[in-house]
C-alpha cells in the first residue's frame, strides 16, 4: 500500500483537487484507492456527497475510540465510483488540538490506523487541512512521500516556506527522511506572476519541483458541481492530462526510490 498527503500551510492553492484528480487516475488504472479527509470543513467528503456530520463514524473517532481493524472499516464511506472509498471529516476535528493536542502518542493515531487496513487498498490519498496541528502532524508521519501543491503566484511562496520549515521542525522527530514533491498548480501562461513564481520555485527547490505544472481549468470547477472526479467529467482537458503526468512522475519516483 502507499500512502501520499497532500499538504500545504496556505489555503486554495488546489489541495483537494490534486488529491480528487489523482485519485481518479489511480482508480481508472484498477487500483484500490482510500481517500481520507483530515480537514474539518469537509470539502473533499462533500466532493462525493457525503454529509459526514450524519455519519456515525469519522476520522475524529480515530482520535477517541476506534481503534479495532473492522471498526475502522465500518467508518469508511463507498464512493459512487467503485475503487474510490472515503474516510470523512467532521467538524469534530477542529476540536481535536484543543482537546487532544498535548495528549501523549497523538502524533501516529492515522499511521497506525491506516496500517491496519493495509491489505484491503493500494492507494492511500490524505487530504491535510491548511493549519499545523495535530491533523497535518498525523497526515505528515502516516505518509511516504508528501506532495505539495502550490499555486504559481507570488503570495503563494511564503506559504511554502513556511510549510517547508514545518518539515524540518518535523524531520527532527522522524527516523526516516521526508521525501516531498512541490507541484505547480493554477498556472496561468499568459501572466508574468505565474511564469516568475514557476522560475523561481525551480531556483529555490530544484529537484524538488516537479517540472510540469497544471494549468487553470475550469473543468475542475465543473466537475466538482456534478460531483464527478476530473478524469470522468473531461477526460481530454489540459488539466487532466496535467495530472496524469504529475501520477506518472509520482511513481517513477516511488519506483526509483525502493
Amino acid at each position: 500500500m502507499v500512502v501520499w498527503t497532500v499538504a500545504n500551510q496556505k489555503g486554495g492553492v488546489g489541495k483537494t483537487t490534486s488529491t480528487i484528480s489523482l485519485a481518479g487516475l489511480l482508480a481508472e488504472e484498477g487500483y484500490r484507492v482510500l481517500l481520507v479527509d483530515t480537514d474539518p470543513h469537509a470539502s473533499l467528503s462533500y466532493y462525493f456527497g457525503i454529509e459526514s456530520e450524519d455519519l456515525d463514524l469519522s476520522v475524529y473517532d480515530l482520535f477517541l475510540q476506534v481503534s479495532t481493524k473492522e471498526q475502522i472499516m465500518q467508518g469508511l464511506c463507498p464512493t459512487h465510483y467503485e475503487n474510490i472509498d472515503i474516510l470523512p471529516a467532521t467538524m469534530g476535528l477542529a476540536t481535536l488540538d484543543r482537546s487532544l493536542g498535548n495528549k501523549g502518542g497523538m502524533g501516529l493515531v492515522l499511521k497506525k490506523a491506516i496500517q491496519k487496513i493495509a491489505d484491503e487498498y493500494d492507494y492511500v490519498l490524505i487530504d491535510c487541512p491548511p493549519i499545523l496541528g495535530v491533523l497535518m502532524v498525523n497526515a505528515l508521519a502516516a505518509c511516504e512521500r508528501i506532495i505539495v501543491p502550490v499555486q504559481t503566484e507570488f503570495l503563494a511562496l511564503k506559504g511554502l516556506d513556511r510549510m517547508m520549515k514545518t518539515l524540518e521542525i518535523m524531520q527532527g522527530e522522524q527516523s526516516e527522511v521526508f521525501k516531498y514533491t512541490i507541484v505547480p498548480t493554477m498556472f496561468d501562461k499568459r501572466t508574468k506572476a505565474s511564469l516568475m513564481t514557476y522560475r523561481r520555485l525551480q531556483e529555490l527547490y530544484g529537484d524538488a519541483v516537479w517540472p510540469g505544472v497544471i494549468p487553470i481549468d475550469t473543468n475542475f470547477r465543473n466537475a466538482s458541481v456534478e460531483q464527478k472526479v476530473p478524469s470522468d467529467y473531461a477526460a481530454a482537458s489540459r488539466g487532466i492530462v496535467a495530472y496524469s503526468n504529475l501520477l506518472k512522475h509520482l511513481v517513477y519516483l516511488k519506483s526509483v526510490s525502493k
